[in-house]
């Protein structure tokens, strides 16, 4: 059995929630800001960029709630905890991250077929603020994102809109060179196209995580092979494993022991086997017993 199921812990406890704020003040100066840009240069690109930058407002502020609720302690009528909410947050970020891509997709096709007149300086000058507040925003939650579900939704948000600034920028050099007003469009849409990739690449992890999916770094013939390596134990079957939420795994199994007069410790060396080798502290395990002398069960050898 190798080892690094010992390295896929997560613990959000220490995620800094005054980080989180400051760049939820810093996006909505940039929403503000973009958008009266977006109407002075006629930017179908900025305005998107902007619609983006407060959805990435919005992500975060979910995040900051999704946090608070997940700290609050198990009780009776949620008796696995809170932590579910922050899933729950990503999700709702993502889902936003689609809807936003889809409208934008048909705001430049829309460009496309009828271009307006756009002020190429005002681009610039906008588009390069916004990519600098766009860098501070996802700096500030890139730590944080590797070790939550929740944290990462917001952050792609953040990181989509680095790229869509960096292709705003862009499309304002070509029409000030150039004169070529469909770069605008194009901008927008490439921007779409990359916001809907990161959607369709998160949204299947945050599903599996509702729907009670294994852990990606176990298997459950791992755990049986690892399980049924004890003496005592003839046999693990009818066994569910599943994630309570990023931090926490839950198993279920059925034991079958030859050896009756020790169950009870035989299970406390189960659970300790399962915690300490794939780090799963909920663990329920029912033992049966089977007297191999006076059966013909072909497992009892």
């Amino acid at each position: 059995m190798k080892d690094n199921h010992k390295h896929h812990h997560h613990d959000t406890s220490n995620i800094s929630e005054r980080r989180l704020w400051w760049a939820v003040v810093a996006n909505m100066f940039l929403t503000f800001f973009q958008i009266i840009g977006g109407l002075l240069s006629g930017s179908l690109s900025l305005i998107a960029d902007a619609l983006h930058n407060l959805s990435d407002a919005a992500s975060l502020l979910i995040a900051l709630i999704a946090i608070k609720i997940g700290r609050k302690p198990a009780d009776s009528k949620k008796t696995f905890g809170y932590k579910r909410a922050e899933t729950i947050a990503a999700l709702i970020n993502i889902n936003s991250l689609i809807i936003i891509g889809i409208f934008l997709c048909y705001e430049a096709i829309k460009r496309f077929i009828s271009p307006e007149p756009i002020e190429g300086w005002i681009i610039i000058v906008v588009a390069s603020a916004a990519l600098i507040i766009d860098i501070f925003t996802a700096l500030l939650t890139y730590k944080q994102s590797k070790i939550s579900m929740n944290i990462r939704a917001a952050f792609l948000h953040n990181l989509t809109d680095a790229f869509a600034s960096i292709g705003v920028i862009i499309s304002g050099l070509l029409i000030i060179k150039y004169g070529w007003l469909w770069t605008d469009a194009a901008i927008t849409l490439a921007i779409a196209g990359y916001v809907l990739w990161h959607g369709a690449k998160e949204m299947p992890k945050v599903i599996h995580l509702l729907m009670n999916g294994t852990p990606e770094n176990i298997t459950i013939d791992e755990i049986i092979n690892e399980l049924e390596k004890n003496i005592n134990v003839l046999n693990v079957h009818h066994v569910h494993l599943w994630k309570i939420d990023e931090a926490s795994t839950a198993i279920e199994a059925h034991i079958v022991s030859t050896n009756e007069t020790n169950l009870d410790d035989l299970k406390t060396e189960l659970k300790e086997t399962l915690h300490t080798k794939f780090l799963i502290k909920h663990s329920t395990l029912e033992l049966e017993f089977i007297n191999c002398e006076s059966t013909t069960k072909k497992n009892c050898i």
